[in-house]
């Protein structure tokens, strides 16, 4: 990566490994017969991108789940279904992610939700004894703390502009093709991750 001095992940998908169908279950099993199609509906909705932008409270969110529940439902049902898809962090990605730090300035960029942050670092924390993401990364970000999420430009430009980033000098990862393009547009240099591969596969000298 000649010029690259900079490296800007994702983080579902890329670093956190998730199962989308496992959160459909686990509604499913809680009383949704169509969470697939509501799911499908919230991420175009107000609610889904408020929540991951920090304009839908928590509070906001559950009160309309409660909506598609049965009413002996409790909020932890809730919250537990929705974390059921987010699975684990393979340790050869987080060793990845410090080797790389020693050679370039790492950064996390995430559309995300305050449920979900909660849920991850407790992941970590019970998997490998680390509180939080931040102990990889020079600086975090996450959608519903910023105000704004991928693939919207000032998601991108916020992260440069913090931290003094030269666009053509740090690199994109994302499993996602609109937050690829989006990044693209400001001038960033891409890795549109797609399974099966992984970071590691795009790392390989430093992985092996």
């Amino acid at each position: 990566m000649q010029g690259i001095k900079n490296i800007i992940f994702d983080l579902g998908g890329v670093i956190l490994n998730l199962d989308y169908n496992r959160t459909n279950d686990a509604f499913t099993a809680l009383g949704v017969e169509n969470f697939h199609e509501l799911y499908g509906q919230f991420k175009g909705s107000d609610l889904f991108n408020g929540l991951e932008t920090g304009h839908v409270s928590t509070e906001e969110f559950l009160a309309t789940m409660h909506k598609y529940l049965p009413e002996n439902v409790s909020d932890i049902q809730i919250i537990d279904a929705w974390n059921a898809m987010l699975l684990d962090f393979p340790l050869q990605r987080l060793q990845l992610l410090q080797q790389l730090r020693q050679q370039y300035n790492l950064f996390l960029l995430s559309n995300t939700n305050a449920i979900h942050l909660d849920a991850f670092n407790k992941i970590l924390m019970d998997s490998r004894g680390i509180p939080s993401l931040g102990a990889f990364f020079d600086k975090t970000y996450y959608s519903h703390l910023m105000g704004c999420r991928k693939p919207d430009k000032e998601s991108y430009v916020m992260v440069l502009e913090e931290n003094g980033l030269k666009a053509g000098e740090t690199v994109f990862i994302d499993d996602t093709l609109p937050n690829i393009e989006g990044a693209k547009l400001i001038g960033l240099h891409t890795i549109h991750l797609q399974a099966p591969k992984t970071i590691l596969d795009i790392f390989k000298p430093l992985s092996a």
